[in-house]
């Protein structure tokens, strides 16, 4: 229960006053589950190569189609992006839970980036060409833009294979110019890109972070592979040399 302050307690804060992640849904009942497979490898696919190189791994959080509540005034209204990271947080909530949400006044660091995945039902939205209706929440345009003020949007239709990259600009999302048809993000020293390869099985055209030079992030199945692989070159080395590497302890 929360505790009113008497006349000579400094104003609370909107932590102190609004719902937790553990008092807020987690769920959307009007969105059950996925939309299809490749809602859940593509944010996936983000999610394992998030690896700012210029940030301790326990101060960084990405998430897939998490309920992300942005509004003191409307506690209740979040919205749900395909993805997001935030550099600045605790991996777990408060360094002890696994988050149930994100609630922006209570983590008190908003993402730094955002990737929608286009689809038809929601392209007018993730594009910002959809207006606010009075007496319904803002889209999700408005939340990352003027409400979170998240400095980089991402838009990837896996149907044109295009991907449209939008950074804040004196408080408006302005569109940015691709290098190597990759978005730099040099605050996080990543870019993010269009890669063709095969991810959990599936050969086609994916988007993944990597370093800003243009080198893949791996994740951690393609660690493994590459390790085999290196292992494998040695003993064959070795082999070629008159040593046999199975009897080296």
């Amino acid at each position: 229960m929360v505790q009113l302050p008497t006349q000579s307690d400094p104003p609370l804060s909107p932590r102190q006053t609004l719902p937790t992640m553990y008092d807020l849904p987690s769920d959307n009942p009007e969105e059950p589950g996925l939309p299809d497979e490749f809602h859940f490898l593509q944010p996936l696919l983000l999610f394992l190569t998030f690896q700012p190189a210029n940030w301790n791994p326990e101060l960084v959080f990405s998430a897939c189609d998490l309920n992300l509540y942005y509004s003191v005034t409307h506690p209740q209204w979040y919205k749900r992006p395909d993805w997001f990271g935030v550099v600045g947080v605790p991996r777990l909530y408060e360094g002890q839970d696994l988050r149930l949400s994100y609630v922006v006044w209570q983590e008190e660091v908003n993402p730094f980036v955002v990737v929608e995945l286009l689809s038809p039902g929601t392209q007018e939205e993730d594009l910002g060409r959809k207006v606010q209706t009075p007496g319904n929440p803002p889209t999700k345009w408005q939340v990352y833009e003027q409400i979170l003020r998240i400095p980089y949007s991402v838009v990837f239709s896996r149907y044109t294979n295009e991907l449209q990259a939008f950074h804040l600009v004196g408080g408006h999302y302005a569109p940015v110019n691709l290098i190597d048809n990759r978005l730099l993000v040099p605050e996080l020293e990543l870019s993010l890109g269009l890669w063709q390869g095969s991810f959990r099985g599936i050969n086609r055209l994916w988007l993944r972070w990597m370093t800003l030079e243009g080198e893949l992030i791996l994740t951690p199945e393609e660690e493994a592979v590459m390790a085999q692989e290196r292992a494998e070159r040695l003993a064959a080395r070795l082999r070629e040399l008159g040593v046999d590497p199975d009897e080296l302890e």
